[in-house]
Parts: C-alpha cells; sequence; structure tokens
C-alpha cells in the first residue's frame, strides 16, 4: 500500500465530491412551497420549465423526476420496438444503456475518441445497420459532441438522435445549445450536477407531437396532471389513454431549480476559474489533463478528470483514489466502461476489449472536486493532495 505524508486536510474538514452550491434562496424557495401546500407538480414545476425551455432557446420543456425518466420517454416516444438498435457510447453511467433496455430496444456500443472521450461518429458508422433506430450520445463531463457528424449520420439513415446532456446543461457547439440539436435532449438536476434539485430531469423535444405524448406518459399515461385536475378552476375529471410512469417533478424540487438556474452562469464562470487552475497547476505532473475545449464550443465543466496510468504515474487508478481519500479529498470515477459491468458482459457477450479506448479510459479516470462551492482554499488543497500522493 503507498503510504503518504500527513493529510493536507485536518480530519473534520473532509471535502465531499460533488457537494452543490446551496444558497438562503433555495431553502426559502423550498420553505415557501412547502407554506403554499402544493408540494407536487404544480406552478413551480411549470416555472422551472418555461425558465429552462427560454435559458435553453427550446421548443418544448417538460421537468422528470430524474435524466433517467427523460431518456426513457424520450425512447418510447420515439417509436422505439423491440429488436430496434440505439447506438450509444460505452463511456458512460449504466443510465443511458438500462434506458434503452427498458424501452425494449438493443443497445450498441460504439467505441469513443481517445482525446475527447465521447463517442466517435466514425464507430458510429460502423455499428450502423438496418436496425439501427437512434444514436444516444453523451456530452462527457459538459464536452460537446461531435454534433455535424453525428447529424450527418441521423440523416444518411433516418435516425433519431437522443441526445444525453446529464453533464451539459451549459454545452453549446457552434452556436447551438446541447439538448437542442437532436431531437431530444436529456438533462439531469441531480446532487452533484451543475444545476440542482437533489433528484430531478428534464427533457427538451423538438416535435410537438412527441412533446404531447411524453407530457401523457410522465404521468400514468393520464390526458390531465394533478396541477389542471385540481386546481382552482375545479375538479376535472381525466382519462387514461395509455400506460403510462410515474416520472413527474414535484414543485418541492421545481423550487430549488428556479433559484439555482439563476445563477448557472455565475457558477459556471467560478467553475471555469478553477479548471483554469488545475490545468496550471498538474501540467507538468505525470497524469493525463483534459484535452482543450474545441473551437466554437462552449464546455459545461461538469467534471475535471486526471488521468493516473501507473506505469507514468508510478500509483495505481484505485490506489490513488485510496490515497486522496486519506488526504481527506473526495474524488469519483467517470466510468468504468459499460461492458465490464458483468450484467452486460452476460446479456449481450460484450468484451470490454473490444472497446480499448473506453476500457483503457475507464480505468486510468479520476474526476476531482470541481464545484461552485469550493473555496480558493479548497482547490488548493486538492492541488495539494494530488501532488503530495504522486511524491508519495
Amino acid at each position: 500500500m503507498i503510504q503518504v505524508k500527513n493529510p493536507v486536510r485536518s480530519k473534520d474538514r473532509f471535502l465531499v465530491f460533488g457537494s452543490p452550491a446551496i444558497e438562503e434562496e433555495d431553502i426559502e424557495a423550498v420553505v415557501d412551497t412547502m407554506r403554499s401546500g402544493w408540494l407536487g407538480t404544480g406552478p413551480k414545476t411549470k416555472q422551472f420549465e418555461e425558465d429552462f425551455k427560454a435559458y435553453k432557446g427550446a421548443n418544448a420543456a417538460l421537468a422528470l423526476n430524474s435524466c433517467t425518466a427523460a431518456l426513457h420517454l424520450s425512447l418510447i416516444a420515439a417509436g422505439l420496438k423491440p429488436g430496434d438498435e440505439v447506438i450509444t457510447s460505452p463511456l458512460t453511467f449504466c443510465a443511458t444503456v438500462n434506458t434503452i433496455i427498458h424501452a425494449g430496444a438493443t443497445p450498441i456500443m460504439a467505441d469513443i475518441d481517445p482525446l475527447t472521450m465521447n463517442i466517435d461518429p466514425a464507430e458510429v458508422e460502423k455499428k450502423i445497420t438496418e436496425r439501427t433506430r437512434a444514436i444516444m450520445p453523451i456530452h462527457l463531463a459538459g464536452r460537446a459532441c461531435d454534433m455535424d457528424a453525428i447529424g450527418a449520420l441521423a440523416k444518411k439513415h433516418n435516425l433519431i438522435v437522443i441526445e444525453d446532456c446529464a453533464h451539459a446543461i451549459e454545452t453549446e457547439y457552434k452556436g447551438q445549445k446541447a439538448g437542442t440539436i437532436g431531437d431530444f435532449g436529456c438533462f439531469s438536476f441531480y446532487v452533484t450536477k451543475n444545476v440542482i434539485t437533489g433528484e430531478g430531469g428534464m427533457v427538451l423535444i423538438k416535435d410537438a407531437s412527441h412533446a404531447a405524448h411524453v407530457k401523457v406518459l410522465s404521468l400514468h399515461g393520464m390526458d390531465k396532471d394533478a396541477w389542471k385536475r385540481f386546481g382552482n378552476e375545479g375538479y376535472k375529471h381525466y382519462q387514461v389513454v395509455e400506460a403510462g410512469f410515474k416520472y413527474n417533478m414535484m414543485d418541492l424540487q421545481a423550487a430549488i431549480g428556479v433559484q439555482q438556474l439563476k445563477r448557472v452562469e455565475p457558477y459556471w464562470k467560478r467553475r471555469e476559474q478553477i479548471w483554469k487552475r488545475y490545468n496550471e497547476a498538474f501540467a507538468d505532473l505525470p497524469i493525463g489533463i483534459p484535452a482543450p475545449v474545441e473551437a466554437d464550443t462552449r464546455h459545461a465543466y461538469h467534471l475535471y478528470t486526471i488521468m493516473v496510468d501507473h506505469d507514468r504515474a508510478g500509483i495505481s487508478r484505485d490506489n490513488f483514489l485510496n490515497a486522496m481519500t486519506a488526504q481527506n479529498v473526495g474524488a469519483g470515477v467517470h466510468y468504468l466502461s459499460v461492458p465490464e459491468h458483468p450484467f452486460y458482459q452476460d446479456k449481450y457477450g460484450w468484451d470490454p476489449e473490444d472497446y480499448p479506448h473506453a476500457l483503457r479510459v475507464g480505468r486510468e479516470t479520476v474526476s476531482l472536486p470541481l464545484s461552485a462551492k469550493l473555496t480558493d482554499e479548497d482547490v488548493e488543497d486538492v492541488i495539494s493532495a494530488v501532488k503530495v500522493v504522486l511524491s508519495a
């Protein structure tokens, strides 16, 4: 076991990875919602949808209880059927793949570009068959995928594009906002994300008929939500028009989101400052740092990932993680490649070696703390911890 020097942070000051910035306005908004008596889907949820739609310049926005729900409903609204194939990245959270399975379709992996760590359009093209119906690119860590190339493939083969924007609230690609480029854009407001509601998600939808379908699917297949049924205009009967899901967002969540979205730009600028400080501090260390941001794009700066290769750094990735914990600094892994998980190997026969770039990145990547909540002292503690661990 690698031995490290005394922690750079005292034992009562463990730096939790992904801890969000919570302001008094957020707390007051929740209290106000509780006092209003309307805790479920209601006016605050509607406001959050409208605010997010305006921020993104989208045609339609629907607030849900997770990004997973957004991905799932997008696939169903797109008309995916058993036997249909959806191409996605092997370097993503399991929810991306699981939603494809739950929609009855078959997930197909296309390896990543080793520099950007996003899905490689050239690999996507190799995987397109007569059964392919959709492409699900992930803007990993907040870096925009090559949407021109993906869009060209979708147009050529008449495919649906569902953007997984869990990391990409602020991301832009050639003047277009992530989530508005494909047919659907799915966002997360989980507690570690750039805008948080605790749990929560949003789906942006281009086609009006798709939007209407997702709306019904999101709440049991009913044609009216609770806000419309129990509003001050009197009770309204509803009809169940299909078997839907319980995927709606609550006003308790949306109240936080409304306030958080007001600070999305200053939070982004703070994370950009931290990103640049990390780049400067780690430039000469024996680790890999993120590739430069591509021209004419905007990185959301959601994750700052370093690559820890044992031969170069003198320490394995997992030992590095343990040593950072010993330094009282939390870190994460985003992600172990999907084909390394036993469930997918058993179900689909996937061999991790068939996706060499995702395999390598998944075994070397470490996400360091990157949050608007971090103070300058916190940032310097992270830098010192990395240096202490590597010097050991």
